[in-house]
C-alpha cells in the first residue's frame, strides 16, 4: 500500500526537492503529486530528499504529496517485449497512442507489458522437483523466431508444490508455486521484475572468443566486434552513425536486437520507428521486429527518462542473455545520455568537471559498458550482451569528454569521418584512427571458420593504407610524378582497397551483406594484384604498364559482379590477374 510520507518543497524542472523524507530510501521509486508522476530519489539529506522525475512537471505545485512505492525503478520482464516500442521507462508507445492520443500524458503510471493477452505456456517442472534461481521452468513462443524461456526469479528456490497444466494464460497468472527451506511460498509467473541499475547475476564470465558477424567488410576483417564485446561509433552530424547501426541490427548474427534511441531528434527517431517494422530479417524472411525491441526517448521527452533509457535497454538485454541468447544492444547515442546527466547535475548544483559534465561521467559510462560480456548463465547456457554505442561529439571533435572517456572503456573504436561521408564513402569508418582490440582474441575463431590465419593479410593491407596516407602528403606538395614506381603502386592499390573493399553499398543486393569467406577471398585478390604488380616493377616494367585500367576496374567491381554464392568466380579473376602479369613479364623479358 502506498504511504503518503513526503511533501513537495521545491521544483526545478525535472528535479524536485521533498521534505519529510526520512522514511524513504536512496534510488526508491516514488509517485509525485496528484498526477502520481513517476520519480526516483537520487539524494537524501536529513529531512530533505531530491527526486528526479521521469515525466513533465508542468502544473506541479509546492505542498503536493510524495508517495512511497517501496521499491527501486524496475522493469517488468516477460513475454511481450519483442516487437514492441517503449519509452525510456518501459511504457509501450503504441498502447499509449491508442489510449491517450499522439502525446504522452502525465500520470498514466508505469504501464508496461500487456496483462490481458493470453500466451501459450509449456511447463517443464512437476510437483516435487527442486528448482533454483535462474532455472528454466517453462517456455512461451513469444514470436515465430524467439522461444521465450521462463526463468525462476532471483531469490526464489526450493521444492515445487503446485504446477498449472500447459495452456493459455496471461502474464499475471501463477504458473508454479515453490516452497523454500523457510516455508515461504514463491509464486512463479510469466514475468519478473528487476531494478534497472543493478546488473543481473550470472554463473561466471567466459573469455571472449567469437566474432559478431556483421557482413560489413571493414568490420569483420579490419575491425572485428566480438560477441560479448564493446564498441563505440563516434562521428559528427551526417557521418552515418544511425545507418551503420541499422546495418548491424539487420545483418549481425545476434539473436536479439535492443535498439535504444536516446535523446535523438524526433524526426530521426520517427524514421527508425517507421522503418524497423518494415525490415525483413534476411536469414529467416520474417519481420526483423520479431527479434527486436525498440526504446525511443527523443530529445523533447523528459530529460530524466533519457538518463534511465540506457539502463532500461541493458536490463532487457541481460534478461534475454539469461535465456542463452546472444543479444546486441545499440545505444544511439550515449552523448545525448551524457547531456542528460549534465543537465540534471546542473540543476542539482553539483561541481562541474570538464565542459560542464559531472565528475562521475566516466564511472557512469563504465557502469554501462561493463554490463557487456560473454557468460555462463544461471540456467547453464552460454549467452552474451554486445554493446555498440554511438557517440555524437559536438563538431566531430573526438577529444571531447564523452568520446575520450568512452575510448578508454571500449575495445572497438570505429571513428567516422566527415570527409569520407561527404564523398559518399560508406561506412565512413576512418581506417587511420579506428582500432579493434579483439583481432588477436578472435584469431583461432577465424581459423576455425575459414581454416586460415588472416592476421598477416589484415596487417599488410592496413600497412599499405597507412603508407598511402603518408605518401598523399608528399603528393600534395610536389605531385605524384616524383615518386618511385613502387610508391606509386601503393597509391593505386590503396585506392582499390578503399573503393573496391572498404566502401560498401547498403542498397546493393550483393554488397549489403558479404559472407566472411568472400570477404577474405576479395582481400586475397587485391593482395595478389599488389604482389604481381610489385614483382613486375622490380623487373623494371614501368608503372604505366603495370597499372592496367581495365584489370583494376574488374578487381574494384568484383563486389558487385561476383555473387556471394559463386566464389569460384573469384578464382577466375585471380587467373586473369596472373595471366595478365605473366604475359607482361614475358613481353619485357624478351
Amino acid at each position: 500500500m502506498e504511504n503518503i510520507r513526503g511533501k513537495v518543497a521545491a521544483i526545478n524542472g525535472p528535479v524536485i526537492v521533498g521534505e519529510n523524507m526520512t522514511g524513504f530510501k536512496m534510488r526508491e521509486m516514488v509517485l509525485v503529486g496528484h498526477k502520481k508522476l513517476i520519480g526516483e530519489i537520487i539524494s537524501i539529506d536529513g529531512d530533505l530528499g531530491t527526486i528526479q522525475v521521469y515525466e513533465e512537471t508542468e502544473g506541479l505545485t509546492v505542498g503536493e504529496d510524495i508517495r512511497s512505492t517501496g521499491k527501486p525503478l524496475s522493469l517488468k520482464l516477460g513475454p511481450g517485449l519483442l516487437g514492441n516500442m517503449f519509452d525510456g521507462i518501459e511504457r509501450p508507445l503504441n498502447r499509449i497512442r491508442d489510449e491517450f492520443g499522439t502525446f504522452i500524458p502525465e500520470g498514466i503510471g508505469l504501464i508496461s507489458l500487456d496483462e490481458e493477452k493470453l500466451w501459450d505456456v509449456s511447463l517443464n517442472v512437476k510437483p516435487g522437483d527442486y528448482v533454483k534461481e535462474g532455472q528454466v521452468f517453462g517456455s512461451v513462443q513469444e514470436t515465430p523466431l524467439i522461444n521465450h524461456k521462463l526463468l525462476v526469479p532471483i531469490g526464489a528456490k526450493g521444492k515445487v508444490i503446485k504446477v498449472e497444466k500447459d495452456g493459455k494464460y496471461n502474464i499475471n497468472h501463477t504458473l508454479v508455486e515453490v516452497e523454500d527451506e523457510s516455508g515461504n511460498i514463491h509464486e512463479l509467473k510469466m514475468y519478473q521484475e528487476w531494478p534497472v541499475r543493478i546488473a543481473r547475476p550470472v554463473d561466471r564470465r567466459l573469455p571472449i572468443g567469437k566474432i559478431l558477424i556483421t557482413g560489413q567488410r571493414v568490420l569483420d576483417i579490419f575491425f572485428p566486434i566480438a560477441k560479448g564485446g564493446t564498441a563505440a561509433i563516434p562521428g559528427g552530424f551526417g557521418t552515418g552513425k544511425t545507418m551503420l547501426q541499422h546495418q548491424l541490427a539487420k545483418w549481425s548474427d545476434a539473436d536479439i536486437i535492443i535498439y535504444v534511441g536516446c535523446g535523438e531528434r524526433g524526426n530521426e527517431m520517427t524514421e527508425v520507428l517507421e522503418d524497423f517494422p518494415k525490415l525483413i530479417d534476411p536469414k529467416t524472411n520474417r519481420p526483423l521486429m520479431e527479434r527486436t525491441v525498440l526504446i525511443a526517448n527523443t530529445s523533447n521527452m523528459p530529460v530524466a527518462a533519457r538518463e534511465a533509457s540506457i539502463y532500461t535497454g541493458i536490463t532487457m538485454a541481460e534478461y534475454y542473455r539469461d535465456m542463452g541468447y546472444n543479444v546486441a544492444i545499440m545505444a544511439d547515442s550515449t552523448s545525448r545520455w551524457a547531456e542528460a546527466l549534465r543537465e540534471i547535475s546542473g540543476r542539482l548544483e553539483e561541481m562541474p568537471a570538464e565542459e560542464g559534465y559531472p565528475a562521475y561521467l566516466q564511472s557512469r559510462l563504465a557502469q554501462f559498458y561493463e554490463r557487456a560480456g560473454y557468460v555462463n548463465t544461471l540456467s547453464g547456457e552460454e549467452g552474451s550482451v554486445t554493446i555498440i554505442g554511438a557517440v555524437s561529439p559536438a563538431g566531430g571533435d573526438f577529444s571531447e569528454p564523452v568520446t575520450e572517456n568512452t575510448r578508454r572503456l571500449v575495445n572497438v573504436f570505429l571513428g567516422l569521418d566527415r570527409e569520407l561521408a561527404y564523398s559518399r564513402h560508406y561506412p565512413s569508418i576512418n581506417w587511420l584512427n579506428s582500432y579493434s582490440g579483439y583481432a588477436d582474441m578472435l584469431k583461432s575463431y577465424y581459423e576455425s571458420m575459414i581454416h586460415e590465419d588472416i592476421s598477416p593479410l589484415r596487417a599488410k593491407m592496413l600497412r599499405l593504407l597507412f603508407e598511402e596516407s603518408k605518401l598523399q602528403d608528399v603528393v600534395a606538395l610536389v605531385g605524384e610524378d616524383v615518386l618511385p614506381d613502387e610508391q606509386r603502386l601503393i597509391l593505386e592499390i590503396a585506392r582499390v582497397i578503399k573503393v573496391g573493399y572498404l566502401q560498401q553499398n547498403a542498397f546493393h543486393k550483393e554488397d549489403t551483406y558479404v559472407p566472411l569467406k568472400k570477404q577474405v577471398e576479395m582481400l586475397k585478390t587485391i593482395d595478389l594484384l599488389y604482389e604481381r604488380g610489385l614483382s613486375a616493377i622490380k623487373k623494371k616494367i614501368p608503372i604505366s604498364k603495370v597499372r592496367d585500367g581495365e584489370l583494376y576496374d574488374k578487381v574494384m567491381k568484383m563486389k558487385y559482379t561476383i555473387p556471394n554464392d559463386r566464389l569460384e568466380d573469384i578464382d577466375e579473376l585471380k587467373n586473369i590477374i596472373n595471366e595478365f602479369y605473366d604475359e607482361l613479364e614475358s613481353y619485357y623479358s624478351s
